[in-house]
């Protein structure tokens, strides 16, 4: 098999890392964790111009027709980068969700304006009841006059203050744990109804509880069929988990970097500390980790795509166990190779290990995929 990239994917991540190299350099990012919006507009209309946001999308739709490894690519860097740009719910998630299961007229409506960074979306999934279990979904929608009618809270629902829509689920029939009876509805943010309750994560983004109470939305809200809504979300949670899985490998890449400079230029007793054997060896088992993570978030990136549901299951898991291992592993000996410099605010380092740590906790985390890995082995 061949694992070159190509010239187009190359010239891709070229671009992207000038950009940060010149415009959202360390300090710059700083601010913009701290402002109200929480990210950077002008950055997301240059991803616009750049063809970032239409990447995964088909052409008829204003597409480039790219796959799940041309989203790796791009995920690493922004993994490298720290980017605050809400790329994962919006386009990877979101986005992948729309052009899988929506009709072709919410197609049309939406993926241009998406692809033209003139629309966000967030995805109102999971619930405080479920944790990271999907098919938890207390939320209901009931038939009304020429539509639905949603009542319900979700949780922890990543990047919803910038989200323009929500595709909410909501169950329309079973019971509260039951995978038969979940559907999925695209609610605009200004609806009637519905609340938000923002707040800053710890690495920076933002996420909000969403409330909704008597909702209405037109029967044209449903994405998918009536009931069936849990396969096509799940499907876009685990595109949305290899994603993840490339972000974090490029934050382990960009932390071992970091981690070895500071070796070769932090001295004691008048040498460099990367002399010292002991310190060596750490080093060593951090770019191990780093190298074995890459392979497993290739692996994700290969299956993500796939129309299989266990196969494609059984490999982001995998992936999102072990990535989750490896980025405890480096992030830590990073810290602690940096001295008390490794967890103030003014040095990367502890920046990097936060979204780390958020990373670990979003979409399932290392006990969550454990589990989840192993019942695909009996």
């Amino acid at each position: 098999m061949d694992f070159s990239y190509s010239p187009e994917q190359i010239a891709l991540q070229d671009t992207l890392q000038r950009f940060i190299d010149r415009d959202y350099v360390f300090d710059r990012r700083r601010e913009l964790a701290g402002s109200a919006l929480g990210y950077s507009a002008a950055a997301w209309t240059l991803y616009a111009d750049l063809g970032l946001l239409s990447l995964p999308f088909q052409e008829e739709f204003g597409g480039l027709g790219g796959n799940a490894i041309d989203i790796m690519l791009v995920m690493q860097l922004i993994g490298r980068g720290l980017l605050l740009e809400p790329y994962l719910s919006t386009i990877v998630i979101c986005g992948g969700l729309i052009q899988d299961a929506a009709s072709e007229a919410v197609k049309r409506a939406l993926l241009r304006r998406i692809g033209a960074g003139e629309i966000k979306l967030a995805l109102a999934g999971y619930e405080g009841s479920g944790r990271y279990d999907l098919s938890r979904v207390d939320c209901s929608a009931t038939r009304s006059a020429g539509g639905w009618r949603l009542s319900g809270r979700k949780t922890v629902v990543l990047d919803a203050p910038s989200a323009d829509y929500f595709l909410v689920s909501a169950r329309t029939g079973g019971e509260a744990d039951e995978a038969q009876g979940i559907s999925l509805f695209l609610v605009e943010r200004g609806s009637v109804g519905l609340t938000l309750f923002s707040y800053p994560t710890q690495s920076g983004g933002r996420a909000a509880d969403v409330c909704l109470e008597e909702v209405t939305v037109g029967a044209d809200a449903l994405i998918g069929a009536d009931g069936e809504g849990l396969a096509i979300i799940e499907r876009a949670v685990d595109k949305g988990i290899a994603a993840l899985c490339a972000e974090a490998v490029g934050i382990i890449a960009a932390l071992n970097e970091a981690t070895l400079n500071y070796l070769k230029t932090r001295k004691q007793f008048g040498v460099p500390i990367g002399k010292f054997q002991a310190l060596q060896h750490r080093m060593a088992d951090m770019l191990i980790a780093a190298e074995q993570a890459r392979s497993m978030a290739v692996i994700a990136a290969v299956h993500a795509d796939s129309e299989n549901p266990a196969e494609r299951r059984r490999a982001v898991s995998g992936a999102k166990a072990y990535i989750g291992q490896a980025a405890r592993l480096v992030g830590q000996q990073a810290v602690q190779l940096h001295g008390a410099m490794g967890v103030v605010d003014e040095v990367i380092v502890s920046h990097y290990f936060k979204r780390l740590t958020m990373i670990d906790l979003s979409l399932g985390n290392v006990d969550f995929h454990l589990a989840r890995f192993s019942d695909t082995l009996r």
